[in-house]
């Protein structure tokens, strides 16, 4: 569990320096040292913003850029961030049309987020709506998706609400947008090896050499299965056809394949998992209308992967399609 760091302590902080001193082209810290913005706003539009726990790079903060956020607010490893940033963030990016907050379901988020709205309202007179993302099939039944986590396809809808305020849509619609990509995403994950945290430097949670477990959550949270570890058709059958359980996709429809890697994961292993995706999808005569593989949302070094489908329609193809320009994702 070595790492290349300083100074336990300060890893976020020394993070976020070098972040801003790599990149000011497309970002700039606030006064809050938190609180990152894009270096050029576009004027008169909804403003979005993102954030979350560090150590999932590169989300949250490498999604600041054209195409995609305006800022974001960035918490310490796997933590919240607190009102602070948050509120800062939201100041600099409203352009009078509100902001659109953009985060996953978890206790911290949305009490500090929901805190940061409040007083973005009474105190500042900016609107403030929020979408809670909740893609993570594991973590609750299908009647209870409103319990379920956000993982990676936090990404998608995280693309749709910039794409939506982009466009020139108001609060209220790119919310109703965010919300349906939220509402056609799923992602099913698998953990292989733990992270260590900087400060403990101890293993996140225990898995034998030649163990898996399916529905591992991004911090290490338990699964749902854990068992021997197995070929990588036979894990990607397990994450598709759970996906496909939850949200069922007919014949001729189309969707969007996200296999994201969790910090450790190889290219190599992520293509030989979306080559078997490929090949259920053609035998249900589902279509892939784009792909994106690679490390969208990590947890440290985390050994393991999981597959995010969202289900298309013409308004979400046209937020998929849409060009981004951020430090750590480009799209032409």
């Amino acid at each position: 569990m070595k790492k290349l760091i300083n100074n336990a302590d300060y890893v976020v902080e020394e993070m976020i320096d070098g972040y801003v001193k790599a990149f000011p082209q497309y970002v700039k810290q606030l006064e809050n040292p938190r609180a990152l913005v894009r270096s050029t706003l576009d004027a008169d539009k909804v403003g979005v913003l993102i954030g979350g726990g560090s150590g999932h790079e590169p989300a949250f903060m490498g999604y600041v850029g054209a195409g995609m956020a305006d800022g974001v607010a960035v918490g310490n490893i796997f933590a919240s961030p607190p009102p602070g940033p948050i509120v800062a963030v939201t100041e600099a990016i409203d352009q009078g049309k509100g902001v659109i907050y953009v985060y996953g379901n978890y206790a911290g988020d949305i009490m500090n987020f929901g805190m940061a709205a409040e007083i973005a309202d009474l105190e500042h007179d900016i609107e403030v709506a929020s979408v809670i993302v909740t893609d993570d099939v594991a973590s609750a039944p299908s009647h209870e998706k409103e319990k379920r986590r956000g993982i990676a396809g936090e990404f998608f809808v995280t693309k749709v609400a910039s794409v939506a305020s982009a466009l020139g849509h108001d609060l209220a619609d790119v919310r109703r947008l965010a919300n349906h990509a939220n509402d056609v995403t799923r992602t099913m994950g698998v953990g292989l090896s733990p992270c260590s945290l900087p400060q403990t430097g101890k293993p996140s949670f225990t898995l034998a050499e030649d163990e898996m477990e399916i529905g591992l959550g991004h911090h290490g949270e338990p699964g749902i299965k854990k068992g021997k570890l197995e070929t990588a058709d036979k894990v990607v059958d397990h994450l598709v056809t759970a996906i496909l359980e939850d949200m069922p996709i007919e014949t001729d429809e189309e969707v969007a394949v996200l296999v994201n890697g969790l910090g450790s994961t190889t290219r190599m292993e992520l293509l030989i998992m979306f080559r078997r995706v490929e090949e259920i999808l053609t035998e249900r005569g589902i279509r892939i209308y784009r792909s994106f593989i690679g490390d969208y949302s990590t947890s440290l070094e985390m050994g393991g992967s999981s597959v995010t489908l969202i289900k298309l329609d013409a308004e979400l193809k046209q937020c998929i399609d849409y060009p981004a320009d951020c430090p750590m994702y480009v799209q032409k």
